[in-house]
C-alpha cells in the first residue's frame, strides 16, 4: 500500500504541474457553471420596482381604490399622482437607461383615469382606462398593462354581481354600495406560496451540479490515462522491473484519480455557493453522492481505457463516452421533460443518478440518495472491475 501511495503521489505532483489538469478539472467547469448560473437564472435575487404615474382626472371613489388598492399595494411599485396628462406624457417619453445615471424623474407607464370613470363603472355605459408604456421600460409597462386588466376584470364581475342581485331582487340597488360589499366579500380560494416538496434543483444549482458531473469524467482521465503514458514512454516497464507489484501501480492510478475527482468537485461547490449561492443540500447527502460518482467515472474510464492502445485513444474515446452519458443524463437540461424513451434511457447514465439523488435530497431526508449512490457505485464497480483486468493484461514488463 506504501508504494502505491508513493506512485499516487508521484502522479498528483505531474499534474500539479500540469496546466490543463486544472483547466479541464477546474476552470472550464467553474466557468460554464458561472455562464450557466449568472446568464439563465439573472433573477434569483432581483427585487422588481417600477415607477408609474397616474393622472386621475375622475377624483371618485372608484378611481382611488385603483390607485391605492392596486397600484400602492404592488410590491415595488411607487405611485407618482399628477395633475395633468401633458406631465405624464413628458414623464413616460424619457428613456430609461438601467446603466446610466438618473436624469430627473422618469416613469415606465402612465395610467390616465378619464372623467366621470368612477360613475360610468356603475352604469351600464363602456369605460376605458388608458394606459400608456414607457418605450425602453418596456417589461414594467406590460405589468402595469397586466394590473390594469386585472382591475377591470375585477370591475366586470362586480358589475355582473351587482346586476345578478338585481334581477334577483326585482328591484334597483345601490350600486356603489353594493359594488364595495362586493369588493370587499374575500375570495373563496385563495394562491399561498408555501414551501412544497418539488424534488427538483433550482436554476443555479442544476447547472452547477449538471458541470460538475460532467467534467468529471474529463477530470479522472488523467489518473488512468497515465498508465498508457508509461507504457508509452518505457517507464512502466522500468517499474514492473522493479519489485512492484501490478496491483500497487493500478491501485496508484487509481488513488490519484480519485482524489483528482473529489478535487475538481469540491473546488466547484464551494465556489457556486459562495458566488452564485447553489444550494447543494445535506453536506452528508452531497459527499456520498460525489464519492459514488467520483467512483462511477473512474470505473466507466477504466473500461474505455483497457480497449485503447495509447492515452491519446484513451482521452478520445473517454471524452465521447462522458459527452454521451452527461447529454443523456441532462447535465445541461432535463431529459426528464422530453419523456417517453429518452426520459427512461437517461437512467443508463450516472449523470442522472447524481442529478436525480440531488433533485430528491432537496425536499428529502439523508435516506432519499440511498440507491443513487448504490446505481452508481454499481456503475462504478462493475465497469472498474472489467477495466481493470484489461489494464492488468496489457501491462507487460
Amino acid at each position: 500500500m506504501e508504494t502505491a501511495w508513493t506512485i499516487a503521489t508521484k502522479d498528483l505532483k505531474e499534474r500539479l504541474r500540469d496546466r490543463s489538469a486544472y483547466i479541464v478539472g477546474i476552470v472550464a467547469p467553474l466557468a460554464m457553471a458561472l455562464i450557466f448560473g449568472f446568464a439563465l437564472n439573472p433573477l434569483k435575487n432581483y427585487e422588481f420596482s417600477a415607477t408609474y404615474a397616474v393622472v386621475d382626472l375622475d377624483q371618485s371613489e372608484v378611481s382611488r381604490l385603483f390607485i391605492d388598492d392596486v397600484l400602492r399595494a404592488a410590491p415595488g411599485v411607487e405611485v407618482l399622482q399628477l395633475a395633468t396628462t401633458e406631465e405624464g406624457m413628458a414623464l413616460v417619453d424619457k428613456e430609461v437607461n438601467p446603466f446610466a445615471e438618473p436624469e430627473g424623474t422618469s416613469a415606465d407607464a402612465l395610467f390616465i383615469i378619464p372623467p366621470e370613470f368612477g360613475t360610468d363603472v356603475q352604469s351600464e355605459r363602456e369605460v376605458e382606462l388608458q394606459v400608456v408604456g414607457n418605450q425602453s421600460a418596456q417589461s414594467n409597462a406590460g405589468i402595469a398593462v397586466a394590473l390594469a386588466r386585472g382591475y377591470a376584470g375585477e370591475l366586470t364581475s362586480v358589475r355582473v354581481t351587482v346586476a345578478t342581485i338585481e334581477t334577483l331582487l326585482q328591484k334597483e340597488v345601490d350600486r356603489f354600495s353594493t359594488g364595495l360589499a362586493v369588493l370587499s366579500t374575500p375570495y373563496p380560494a385563495t394562491l399561498t406560496d408555501v414551501t412544497a416538496d418539488t424534488k427538483q434543483l433550482d436554476g443555479t444549482t442544476f447547472y452547477a451540479a449538471g458541470m460538475a458531473i460532467f467534467f468529471l469524467f474529463f477530470t479522472v482521465q488523467f489518473g488512468i490515462t497515465s498508465l498508457l503514458e508509461e507504457r508509452h514512454n518505457g517507464t512502466l516497464a522500468r517499474l514492473l522491473a522493479a519489485p512492484i507489484s501490478k496491483s500497487s501501480i493500478l491501485a496508484g492510478k487509481a488513488i490519484s484519480a480519485f482524489l483528482i475527482g473529489i478535487v475538481s468537485v469540491a473546488v466547484l461547490m464551494v465556489t457556486t455557493t459562495l458566488v452564485l449561492e447553489a444550494d447543494w443540500g445535506n453536506p452528508l447527502g452531497v459527499a456520498l453522492l460525489v464519492l459514488a460518482a467520483v467512483i462511477s467515472a473512474m470505473g466507466i474510464v477504466a473500461l474505455v481505457s483497457s480497449y485503447s492502445r495509447t492515452a491519446e485513444q484513451a482521452a478520445t474515446m473517454a471524452s465521447m463516452a462522458g459527452v454521451i452519458l452527461g447529454f443523456l443524463g441532462g447535465t445541461f437540461f432535463d431529459v426528464a421533460q422530453a419523456g417517453g424513451l429518452i426520459a427512461s434511457l437517461r437512467f443508463v447514465s450516472p449523470h442522472a443518478w447524481f442529478m436525480q439523488g440531488l433533485a430528491d435530497l432537496s425536499a428529502g431526508d439523508l435516506g432519499v440518495v440511498f440507491l443513487p449512490v448504490v446505481v452508481m457505485l454499481a456503475f462504478g464497480l462493475v465497469t472498474g472491475s472489467v477495466g481493470l483486468v484489461g489494464l492488468r493484461r496489457g501491462m507487460r514488463p
